[in-house]
């Protein structure tokens, strides 16, 4: 619950709303950091979906998260779908509860199931309102509030095909100050993850969640990449940890796991990585400066990720490999790849062009100062 002591008193209020994914909940504690950064008597309250993930990250972080009973719409069975309407109306009895007692004075959503209910409740309290918009493609909940919303944040230009052209500032996705600012050495990397120097690494991670399509296709070229004598750290997430785990027992060149904390001495070690092409995975590659080849998430709202994904491609700045196709392209385009250092040499170049290190203190200084001009 909120307490007297998570309102300070003059202290400017905001609420962050949003979550499900690693994808919206790093830039979320980016942006709250950022803001803290700027004002450090900035009190910073989270609003997320009761059981996600944002539940236990966001208080990792250092800040305060109220869980509201919000699921999203599942595409993949219209019958899970029935209790959605009750638990939407539940949601916004919820969120009314959450702001009125907090009073802020800005509410920004950065995507996810709670962003919202707790956005179209502040718009019609007439509190600021500010959406980040990570995709190349904005999504339906993004399009409906950016209407009334005071400022809408885009990581790529030509947004205003979707959201007020008066409205929206582009900034790039906040990366978390960790790979940001990461000084890591290939070695330290390495010997991070108790592997072999001497070794061409390659780190593969589906996201916080994992991605089947992806750990499959690793998965059935284990044996490739051993005859090879290419190394592997391989995120699974949970539901293909267990697999994995037994899988790689035998092996000493695999290490596995379902969640990767710390994220920058993975891509440190790594000599070509395997993702997904959701817009923090793609913002945080551009900032390393890495080899890779995507394999977008087949599912995602209006095919983002394929967007996402063909925008780097274009620019030679990527490879693609569809989900479909991963069980019989996937390892072979890696092991090609890992065989062509002048392409990688190129794919490096290309991608670190489009690294923004600076998105959370351009996003927290816009909001600050809409906040002390309403003032």
């Amino acid at each position: 619950m909120i307490t007297d002591e998570t309102i300070s008193q003059g202290a400017k209020r905001i609420i962050i709303a949003g979550g499900g994914t690693g994808g919206h909940i790093f830039p979320a504690i980016a942006i709250a950091n950022a803001i803290k950064r700027q004002t450090p008597q900035a009190d910073i309250l989270f609003i997320g979906a009761k059981g996600k993930m944002e539940m236990e990250k966001v208080p990792q972080a250092g800040y305060s998260i109220e869980g509201i009973d919000i699921a999203g719409f599942d595409r993949s069975s219209l019958i899970k779908n029935i209790g959605l309407p009750l638990k939407l109306v539940k949601s916004f009895f919820e969120v009314r509860r959450i702001v009125n007692e907090f009073k802020p004075d800005a509410a920004v959503g950065v995507g996810g199931y709670s962003s919202f209910p707790v956005l179209r409740y502040a718009q019609a309290k007439g509190i600021p309102t500010f959406i980040h918009e990570s995709n190349s493609f904005a999504g339906k909940s993004n399009m409906l509030l950016g209407k009334k919303a005071t400022k809408i944040f885009t990581a790529t230009d030509g947004m205003e095909k979707f959201f007020p052209a008066s409205r929206v500032q582009l900034t790039g996705n906040p990366v978390r100050q960790s790979i940001a600012n990461a000084v890591i050495t290939r070695e330290e990397g390495i010997e991070f993850f108790d592997l072999d120097p001497s070794k061409k690494t390659v780190l593969v991670t589906g996201g916080s969640l994992g991605a089947k399509g992806i750990n499959e296709a690793i998965d059935a070229g284990l044996d490739a990449f051993a005859k090879a004598d290419i190394q592997l750290i391989w995120q699974t997430g949970k539901p293909y940890a267990s697999i994995a785990a037994g899988r790689a027992s035998w092996q000493k060149n695999i290490w596995t796991n379902e969640f990767i904390s710390k994220m920058e001495y993975a891509f440190a070690a790594a000599d070509v990585v395997v993702s997904r092409s959701g817009a923090m995975a793609i913002a945080e590659l551009c900032v390393v400066g890495k080899p890779v080849v995507f394999v977008p998430f087949p599912f995602a709202a209006e095919d983002h990720q394929t967007v996402n994904a063909q925008t780097l491609v274009q620019r030679n700045a990527g490879l693609l490999v569809r989900d479909a196709e991963a069980k019989e392209k996937l390892v072979p385009t890696v092991l090609q790849l890992l065989n062509d250092e002048g392409k990688q040499q190129q794919l490096t170049g290309n991608i670190k062009k489009l690294g923004v290190t600076n998105a959370d203190d351009i996003i927290a200084q816009a909001i600050l100062q809409t906040i002390h001009k309403s003032k």
